[in-house]
């Protein structure tokens, strides 16, 4: 297992928004036709944020680096999707996790990997929660960092990836062993998080069942295991539980 620590300078602008213009009016950008047959060797890069000043970053990065190359940038989940259906195949997908209105990183992350022959996919976001790295790696992704590291932390990563390695930034390995570590307190699974989450943005039982596209008597049921499971009896409580172990995000 790789790991990289934290990453800034080119590759950061986590909170920098796209300034429209013409560089923004279209997310999604294809291959330049002179890279569309590269050496063999060369690992080629597809980059997914909704931040065209990210996106421009990282592909300064990646083109800088020997062997490697850009091969299109994509706005959010959909777009790299129609990016690998009818473009040159990436190596590596530089994935990012909440794009706006957008497919989001995990769910373009799951259809991804389910793909023939499908490239590695590394998340590199700004969000570090149990919630979020575990759906990632649920999801199939290779590796997880954070968008305060250097560039050249990036770039191994990138590297090693493409090697078929795994790959986590150190926080998120940390968090991952605490969970281990821990082990007296069940974890939740990916729709107890999912309700959880829900019930921190101050949604009521029928709303969720709405949301979710469940009844209401299985939201119940979820809250009992979900309320077991956090040593806790009411739905304040287990918000509380929740953001404190870092299993859901603040609304």
């Amino acid at each position: 297992m790789s790991a990289t620590s934290g990453m800034n300078g080119a590759a950061d602008a986590s909170g920098t928004t796209g300034t429209g213009g013409a560089a923004d009016a279209s997310p999604a950008t294809a291959a330049n036709p002179a890279s569309d047959t590269p050496p063999a060797d060369r690992i080629r890069v597809l980059i997914v944020d909704d931040h065209p000043v990210v996106r421009r970053g990282l592909r300064a990065m990646v083109d800088e680096l020997p062997g490697v190359e850009s091969v299109g940038e994509a706005g959010d989940g959909a777009e790299a999707l129609r990016l690998l259906d009818g473009g040159p195949r990436p190596d590596v997908v530089l994935m990012d996790l909440q794009m706006g209105d957008g497919m989001h990183g995990v769910e373009a992350t799951r259809r991804i990997t389910a793909l023939p022959s499908p490239p590695a996919v590394l998340i590199l976001t700004t969000y570090s929660t149990d919630a979020d790295i575990l759906a990632a790696v649920e999801a199939g992704a290779t590796g997880y960092l954070l968008k305060d590291a250097p560039p050249e932390e990036v770039a191994a990563a990138v590297r090693a990836a493409a090697r078929g390695e795994t790959v986590l930034a150190p926080p998120v390995a940390a968090r991952l062993l605490g969970r281990v570590r821990a082990g007296g307190r069940p974890a939740l699974t990916q729709r107890e998080t999912e309700i959880l989450g829900l019930l921190a943005e101050g949604l009521a039982n029928k709303q969720i069942s709405r949301r979710l596209f469940i009844s209401e008597a299985t939201v119940k049921t979820h809250l009992v295991h979900i309320y077991g499971k956090l040593g806790v009896d009411s739905r304040t409580a287990a918000i509380a539980a929740g953001l404190a172990a870092g299993l859901i995000r603040p609304v």
